[in-house]
Parts: C-alpha cells; structure tokens; sequence
C-alpha cells in the first residue's frame, strides 16, 4: 500500500511539473508577443556632419536583436554589415545584414535582412550574368515586413508605405503585409522583377534563399543607390 501511493504521488508531482513547464513557455511567448520595440533613432543619430555613423546603427540593431533573443555571435560580428546605400536616409531608407553563405559553384545563398521599425530596401531587381538571376524567398523570423512588387493590382494605401525620398522612382505597388512564420517567394521568377522589403512598426529580422547572390546583376531604381 505504502509502495502504491508513493507511485501515485510520484506520478502526480511529474504531471504537475509538465504542466506548469507548458504554462510556462506558453506565458513566455505571450509575453514576447506582446512586448513592444519602439523606433528610437532618427537620421540626427545617423549621421554626423552629412557622413553615415555605421557605429550608431550597429547599435541600433544591437537593441533591437537584444529585444527579438536573436544570438550574436563572434562570427556574426565579425561579418554583418549596415548601409544607407549611400542615399543619407538611414532612418527610412536602409538596411543591416549578413551573408551566411555565398557559394557561386553550388549556387546557393543565405542571408539575414534587419530592417529596424519604417525601414525600407531601396528597389531593385536581379538580372542574369553569367550566373542565373537571382530567385528569392523571404521568411519573416521576428517582427513584420511588407513585400512590395511591381508585379500584380496596385495595392490602395501602398504609397504610404514607401519612404518619401523613395516615391518619384519606386514601380513597386503591390504589397502584403507579411508576419512571423510567414513565407513568400519573389513573383515572375526572379526574371528582372523590381521589388523590395519595408520592415513593420516593430522592425524585421527576414531570413531570405536563394541562388547565388552575383553583384554585379543587382540594379536599383534609384540612380542614386549603391551598395
């Protein structure tokens, strides 16, 4: 008998603890979904004397990786980057990443995009080289991200969603807005087709695939951008 209700007790005290582990993780999600990471920079920050302060948006994306959990490593250190794209609108215009992988005899790629909250890629499209042009697919890990293109019905409101030293020269129109765990695809296959992110009012961290990433067939509509 004693031996039965110590096994019984046993089996109650593992079930309690699975329990209050699920409720856990559960609170803890809830929790991150509900917290709230806030535009703090604007391009007074960003720049200095006309001059990119690539110190400051390190920084700000620090903040911002800090508040999203996502690990920084050594590596990552030592080989992510930030760029205004050399257009002085860092606040609105601009982006941070990092190429996980590169590879132009197997022909793949894996990149990091971080955008912080408003933040957009200028557009650009991808033509072929004398490697195939870039196809893309995009997951959203952390915050939110509309996807704009120039292929499909112009989406009512989209304007407001591109950043104004960007309006006179972006073709995209069409955009979804995307949310952690969701994944699209470049339309038209990568042929050429313009388009670009926008991060969320909370920021974006995007994981993006694809073929081999050849610089030389990115092309911006903005004349004034470079990498």
């Amino acid at each position: 008998m004693k031996q039965l209700f110590t096994l019984l007790a046993a089996a109650v005290l593992a079930t309690a603890c699975c329990t209050t582990n699920e409720k856990a993780d559960t609170n803890l999600t809830s929790t991150e979904n509900m917290k709230e990471f806030k535009k703090t920079y604007t391009n007074a920050d960003f720049y200095k004397d006309g001059v990119f302060q690539a110190d400051v948006a390190e920084k700000s994306f620090r903040e911002m990786f800090a508040h999203y959990d996502y690990p920084v490593t050594p590596w990552l250190e030592e080989n992510w980057w930030f760029t205004d794209f050399g257009l002085g609108d860092f606040e609105n215009t601009g982006m941070g990443g990092v190429f996980w992988l590169n590879d132009a005899e197997n022909g793949y790629f894996s990149h990091d995009i971080y955008l912080l909250p408003g933040q957009m890629i200028p557009e650009h499209n991808h033509v072929k080289t004398e490697f195939p042009a870039k196809m893309e697919s995009w997951l959203v890990r952390n915050g939110s991200a509309y996807n704009f293109s120039e292929v499909g019905e112009p989406t009512e409101g989209a304007e407001k969603f591109i950043a104004q030293t960007q309006l006179a020269t972006a073709k995209s129109r069409n955009c979804e807005l995307l949310q952690v765990g969701d994944l699209r695809h470049l339309k038209d296959k990568g042929m050429g087709t313009f388009h670009f992110l926008r991060a969320g009012d909370q920021g974006a961290i995007v994981h993006e695939f694809a073929n081999y990433h050849d610089g030389a067939g990115l092309g911006f509509t903005n004349p004034a951008a470079k990498m």
